[in-house]
């Protein structure tokens, strides 16, 4: 298991980090431990790794804060860092659960790999850890969840401003159409989005305004 040779990481604890890759339905048919209790720590060391690079590098108010946190810490997330990662093929499920290794299994596994590491590296080795793979995707930007439309809502309802979206092209055929939208808050156009149907379109547009004015 060298998935984590690059980023130069060795746990010194083999026991600790084959806990962390193994599925209550492995455990429960070999008596053995499992991730469960690896997933509790893993996920509060994630949160407080997450929240203190946006307190230092944003100006975001508590609440966008955190729905920016939930974005890169969300199940989906934590799916698509364990693909880059390489640990997938190590999980240990039940025979019953092999066909179903989903992508809650795989996520669980994400945080508890980042236990262990805690707890065998200790806290610099998880912080850089993160930095080198989760937040990435917070500087470019990524996207893991799609209602980017509420979460500019809230940003722009304190100071009671209008946020309208405006389709401003439709092309293609019927069944294979393009749209885009332009958001609008208080008369001005602050985001543009392009998507297969309008409420993506729409998405995209509330997302490339989000940005915008979070910054």
């Amino acid at each position: 298991m060298n998935f984590l040779d690059k980023y130069g990481i060795k746990i010194n604890d083999g026991k600790l980090l084959d806990t962390a890759l193994t599925h209550s339905s492995y455990s429960n048919e070999h008596d053995c431990e499992n991730y469960e209790r690896l997933e509790y720590l893993g996920d509060a060391v994630l949160q407080v790794i997450v929240s203190e690079y946006l307190y230092q590098n944003t100006d975001l108010a508590e609440g966008l804060m955190s729905k920016t946190r939930a974005s890169y810490v969300c199940e989906k997330a934590l799916y698509e860092y364990a693909k880059q990662i390489g640990y997938i093929p190590y999980i240990k499920v039940g025979h019953g659960q092999l066909s179903n290794v989903n992508e809650t299994i795989i996520a669980d596994v994400f945080e508890a790999i980042l236990g262990a590491i805690y707890l065998d590296q200790g806290f610099s080795a998880a912080h850089k850890y993160i930095y080198e793979i989760v937040i990435p995707y917070i500087k470019s930007g990524h996207q893991f969840f799609d209602d980017y439309k509420t979460v500019l809502q809230e940003m722009v309802q304190t100071d009671k401003k209008s946020v309208e979206y405006k389709v401003v092209k439709e092309d293609g055929p019927a069944h294979d159409k393009t749209f885009e939208v332009d958001v609008i808050i208080d008369n001005i156009t602050y985001g543009h989005g392009v998507g297969k149907s309008k409420k993506e379109a729409e998405q995209k547009a509330a997302y490339d305004a989000y940005s915008k004015c979070a910054k």
